[in-house]
């Protein structure tokens, strides 16, 4: 049996949790709490309480800005989905600390009706807070760091590998009971003393979480000049790299939000003020600084240079919302489109969207790390409806060419680009950058040829017929010229006959007779074995027999219209077990998994060749390419 008060006792309901709160909304509701003549009143006022939920998210959202601060981050390795799986409740200290709040003003009716502003009670409080709360906060906190209560209670909150705002809240029953009586003691000595007020209630409240919040956000924020020019003003502030090392030396830096008592306790870390310097951005000047936001820019001797980076764009509205800086939660799974929730926060994905528009540079998404080194994913501010519009065409080529570039210069050593960011209408598969620059030193790749080996490697052997969409495009055709040379008869669906007797003309002689074109679905109402590689409506679908397995690289993928059929995912790839700090689901895949062209740029980077994969696939380097990811530990989704 496990210590008392050491898990939440409402551990097993998940999400049902927040039912616990019905009974103050049900008599929030009936007594229509919201009117300010209620007597209910004060319920309405408890549960806006919730809201403080917002300051640890906001936080949450300033943290995983890394195009704003990506040289301010202390610890630089990505949140894991295995610390968002434990942290996904962090929000329980809220319901406790409500149920708390609403068993005082039980117990003591007069705090019902304080008025709204006294500016005594904040002084007092103010005083209280450093006199008493500091103090006793210090003295639990390295009380909770010794023997048993440690093992027991504080544990949990150490195991936090990467501090965010949310890993504040992640702690046992026994330590937020313990920290929400430190919190009590200044507002209910102002009460008593009938100083008390509304105001002081909300605002002391609210400033306590902003500041554990800040403590953990794991960006500097504080600069560096201000405890240079003014050193006494370190002593009243505990900036987040001072947090920071408390988790990495647990045995200094104690303090609540004044490390004036660390240096009383003799528990101060003599680093602090160092890494608190280095990690602030007070030596940047203003015009680097001005550059580098949105643009991942780093700055030599402080930030690492990531080997790979992966260009994405947007799909959709919702899916804008699907990455760690709105919601790392909601990254952390698999995207599945328009679900009711991503519907009620479709308004917020909108202005995303406008914003993402308005600012048309490219951003770091997320990052991880593989074999010790860093791999960055950055995203192209466009939406995928808008690669279909002919005038945006040379906009968009401008942002992936700007973002090219920007690689080049930082030293990144391959750039992979992803889905519509390669469309070959658009540039070629990267051809136009290559061209454009001969003299480029990173690496373009668009990833096809490892797609190209993951889709014919699902293919069952003794295939003897398939049936292709998308016949002649990049991967149509190398997946074509890939198959006749097995001997497998391959029916193209194309309209054009000059661009089918070209890739037949690819294929050695004894093979060009396995390559057949056809004009009509109906060619192939015989053939259980689907490539889509072009879209395919119901109607289209329906001529497949019963039984057929449509595999596919067409984005966005076919719908699922058949029954009696099966349908393949995206060509996809598992990264290798060793990888490290990744927290984003790359779209709809799932945990790990990165589409295949994503993983084709990963190998090259491994291997370190040293052209670049642009244009049409060389069909020779299908199964080399592919024994090289097997080799790097990679393997199909």
């Amino acid at each position: 049996m496990g210590a008392p008060l050491a898990s939440w006792p409402w551990e097993n309901l998940g999400t049902y949790k927040y039912l616990l709160c019905g009974p103050l909304v049900a008599k929030a509701v009936g007594g229509r709490a919201w009117e300010r003549a209620s007597p209910d009143h004060w319920c309405f006022l408890l549960l806006l309480f919730f809201l403080r939920t917002a300051t640890y998210r906001l936080w949450g959202v300033f943290t995983n800005m890394l195009f704003l601060n990506r040289r301010r981050v202390i610890a630089r390795d990505g949140v894991d989905f295995q610390q968002i799986d434990k942290e996904w409740h962090w929000d329980n200290f809220l319901i406790l600390q409500l149920w708390l709040a609403a068993a005082a003003l039980y117990a003591f009716p007069s705090l019902r009706h304080l008025p709204p502003w006294d500016a005594r009670g904040a002084a007092v409080a103010l005083l209280l807070h450093v006199a008493a709360t500091e103090p006793l906060f210090y003295l639990l906190h390295r009380a909770l760091h010794g023997g048993r209560l440690f093992a027991d209670y504080h544990y949990l909150h150490h195991s936090s590998r990467i501090l965010q705002p949310y890993s504040a809240g992640f702690a046992t029953p026994l330590e937020i009971l313990a920290i929400s009586a430190l919190m009590a003691v200044p507002v209910a000595a102002a009460c008593a003393a009938g100083l008390g007020s509304a105001w002081l209630v909300f605002g002391y409240t609210l400033a306590f979480d902003f500041l554990r919040a800040m403590g953990h956000c794991n960006v500097e924020v504080i600069p560096g000049w201000l405890f240079q020019n003014v050193p006494a003003v370190r002593y009243l502030i505990a900036t987040p790299t001072y947090h920071t090392i408390h988790h990495t030396d647990k045995d200094s830096n104690f303090c609540l939000f004044m490390p004036l008592f660390d240096l009383l306790g003799g528990t101060l870390n003599d680093k602090s003020w160092e890494l608190q310097k280095r990690n602030s951005a007070e030596n940047v000047p203003a015009h680097a600084w001005c550059l580098s936001i949105g643009l991942g820019y780093a700055r030599a001797g402080t930030d690492e240079i990531p080997g790979f980076v992966f260009l994405i764009h947007v799909v959709d509205v919702t899916a804008s919302l699907h990455n760690s800086m709105m919601s790392r939660s909601f990254a952390s799974l698999p995207y599945r489109g328009a679900t009711p929730a991503a519907l009620l926060h479709w308004p917020i994905a909108f202005a995303v969207m406008l914003a993402m528009w308005a600012s048309s540079k490219t951003f770091v998404a997320y990052f991880y790390r593989l074999r010790g080194r860093l791999f960055q994913t950055w995203v192209v501010p466009r939406y995928g409806f808008q690669y279909f519009l002919p005038f945006a065409k040379d906009g968009i080529n401008k942002q992936i060419e700007a973002a090219i570039l920007r690689a080049d210069k930082m030293g990144v050593k391959v750039v992979s680009l992803a889905a519509l960011n390669k469309n070959e209408g658009l540039n070629g598969g990267g051809t136009l950058f290559v061209a454009k620059h001969p003299g480029l030193r990173v690496r373009i790749v668009h990833g096809n040829t490892l797609t190209a080996a993951v889709i014919l490697r699902e293919i069952p052997e003794g295939t003897a017929e398939v049936f292709l969409t998308g016949a002649t495009s990049k991967l149509g055709r190398a997946i074509a010229l890939y198959l006749c040379r097995k001997r497998v008869r391959v029916m193209m669906l194309t309209a054009s006959e000059e661009r089918f007797q070209k890739i037949q003309e690819e294929a050695p002689p004894e093979a060009q007779q396995y390559l057949v074109r056809v004009t009509k679905c109906q060619s192939a109402q015989h053939c259980k074995t689907w490539i889509a590689g072009k879209w395919l409506s119901p109607r289209q679908q329906l001529w497949a027999p019963a039984g057929t397995h449509f595999h596919q690289f067409v984005v966005p993928p076919i719908l699922r219209f058949r029954r009696d059929c099966t349908y393949g995912e995206l060509a996809a790839m598992r990264l290798p077990d060793d990888v490290q700090g990744l927290g984003v689901c790359e779209y709809t895949l799932g945990r790990g998994v990165v589409h295949a062209c994503h993983a084709g740029g990963v190998v090259h980077f491994l291997e370190g060749y040293e052209g670049h994969e642009v244009g049409a696939i060389d069909v020779d380097r299908i199964d080399v390419v592919w024994e090289a990811a097997m080799r790097h530990g990679l393997r199909a989704a």
